[in-house]
């Protein structure tokens, strides 16, 4: 699962290019088997990329409708990844964050929703075992930085991001730093804005998951990316690439 429909696009072709390297046999097009514009779904042998929009509402809402797809086909030995971009602290572009937890502003690991009126909290561990054997691939599959640690949810890309750059903010640069230095000590390797919801239901689910993302701009030192095309194209794939090969040896095991 990942945000952008173009870019799960993108990496179901990449997908469909290592199955059939690894002696899988492929589908002759990937297309999208959605009936709604507000999400699509490439199924790719046992795999399914699924893009669910931006923030905790989007992907909550896809999140139950997969669920419910996965459980209604009687798949089993599921494991769920949300692949993505982030802003990284003290980490420089490129470098691919493996989550530890997924925590909120506060630094809370759980997630808050709203149900008839009452609140109620969802612990947002993940897979520990899981997040081990992605990290293993990291030793021999890829070229790049790979990191494990903490990644705050926000509920918003400016305020709850500590930027100063939206339409309003109500904190100065020196307050932004010292949050963002704040939760940097904490734990916290970057920010995004779905890991906290997506690791609460796979948890309550019983679904393995995991959540690797790519950093693309280092919070500590500037609020936008400033990445060539090339460079921005490139970085998009490496969670991809880092999780490949799990899934390669995950479906030889299960097939």
């Amino acid at each position: 699962m990942g945000g952008s429909i173009n870019r799960m696009k993108k990496f179901a072709n990449f997908i469909k290019e290592k199955l059939q390297l690894a002696g899988f046999a492929g589908d002759k097009e990937v297309s999208n088997l959605s009936r709604t514009d507000r999400y699509v779904i490439y199924k790719i042998g046992k795999v399914l990329t699924v893009s669910h929009g931006i923030g905790v509402p989007s992907i909550s809402i896809v999140l139950n409708e997969i669920i419910k797809v996965l459980s209604y086909a009687g798949a089993n030995e599921v494991v769920f990844f949300r692949v993505g971009t982030s802003g990284g602290l003290g980490t420089e572009p490129g470098t691919v964050v493996i989550t530890k937890k997924a925590v909120n502003g506060s630094m809370e690991p759980k997630y808050e929703n709203m149900i008839l009126g009452k609140r109620f909290y969802y612990p947002s561990d993940l897979d520990s075992k899981l997040a081990s054997q992605i990290q293993f691939c990291s030793q021999t599959d890829v070229d790049f930085p790979v990191i494990y640690g903490d990644t705050m949810c926000a509920s918003d890309f400016y305020e709850g991001q500590a930027r100063l750059d939206g339409a309003f903010c109500e904190f100065n640069e020196q307050e932004k730093m010292t949050y963002l230095k704040d939760i940097k000590k904490a734990g916290v390797c970057n920010i995004e804005m779905e890991s906290l919801c997506f690791a609460a239901m796979c948890r309550k689910a019983g679904i393995s998951a995991a959540v690797v993302c790519v950093t693309l701009v280092n919070r500590l030192k500037e609020d936008c990316v400033t990445l060539s095309p090339e460079d921005h194209e490139e970085y998009q794939l490496r969670p991809m690439k880092l999780i490949i090969p799990y899934i390669i040896n995950h479906l030889l095991k299960t097939q």
